[in-house]
């Protein structure tokens, strides 16, 4: 069922850090054609042994958080194995793995935390972008911040609401017609 090496080669140096957060069909296509199997055994407990160590604590986390972001975007099985993305990161953090990564890649041990519908763990997210990655950490952390604030402000993610079937309130229509996401980033940048 494949290796962590797999999901970190192709991950780390094939898509690469332009590419983590781009986006596209082309990419999401690559993504589910190369790793849809494997992404299916770990959500059904069959890569829980990867969760061991740096290396694959690493892949196991973004093969379960960031992969399927771009597998199954726009559907709720885009978030369907974010618990056990979350628990890897924790553990991970947990045990000090995430500090045998190198920045930037590091990060993607505390996305989990940031893609949570819960305060707390986005609280955590920040603290953890703002202490262990000290060298790349500026817009991680600004990210992680947006995150908060949209919690914070909804506890959930609006944009995620026709993704997962969920009613959209007022309040989360005029904030995603008034720019979302991209909006909040903007506010930030601008010492908001």
């Amino acid at each position: 069922m494949g290796d962590p090496a797999e999901v970190l080669n192709f991950w780390i140096e094939d898509v690469g850090e332009d590419g983590w957060f781009a986006g596209s069909e082309a990419l999401d296509a690559r993504i589910r054609d190369r790793f849809a199997t494997q992404w299916q055994a770990a959500r059904e407990g069959g890569l829980d042994h990867w969760v061991d160590g740096t290396p694959g604590c690493l892949a196991f986390v973004i093969l379960t958080d960031q992969m399927p972001r771009n597998m199954w975007r726009g559907t709720a099985r885009a978030f369907a194995t974010d618990p056990q993305a979350r628990a890897a990161a924790g553990r991970a953090v947990a045990a000090g793995w995430d500090l045998g990564a190198p920045e930037p890649v590091r990060q993607f041990f505390y996305l989990p935390f940031e893609h949570a519908e819960d305060i707390a763990l986005q609280d955590r997210c920040v603290t953890l972008m703002a202490e262990r990655l000290p060298r790349t950490g500026a817009e991680a952390v600004l990210h992680a911040r947006a995150h908060a604030a949209i919690i914070r402000r909804f506890g959930r993610f609006p944009f995620r609401n026709a993704a997962l079937g969920r009613a959209t309130t007022a309040e989360e229509a005029a904030w995603l017609a008034s720019g979302g996401y991209a909006a909040e980033m903007a506010r930030l940048r601008a010492g908001g």
